[in-house]
């Protein structure tokens, strides 16, 4: 593990230190966890725009598949 220095707000460290996890973990535990959700949160994000673009109404793959919903036989329900 790499220690690095950040600067925090004293009123949001006062509030991080305040909380039962920090004092239990410790801070460095509750950041690292804070920044692991962080960057799943973005990634997720990341992933979702993408199939945004590629699929929404803005791309042009619907007109490529348009009428295909027909071609295939489908079983009755």
């Amino acid at each position: 593990m790499k220690a690095i220095q950040i600067s925090f707000d004293e009123r949001l460290l006062a509030e991080l230190d305040a909380t039962e996890e920090a004092r239990r973990d410790g801070r460095s535990a509750v950041l690292r966890r804070a920044v692991r959700e962080y960057l799943q949160k973005k990634r997720r994000h990341t992933i979702a725009e993408r199939y945004r673009s590629a699929y929404g109404s803005d791309s042009d793959i619907g007109d490529e598949l348009a009428g295909w919903g027909d071609e295939g036989q489908w079983p009755d329900e």
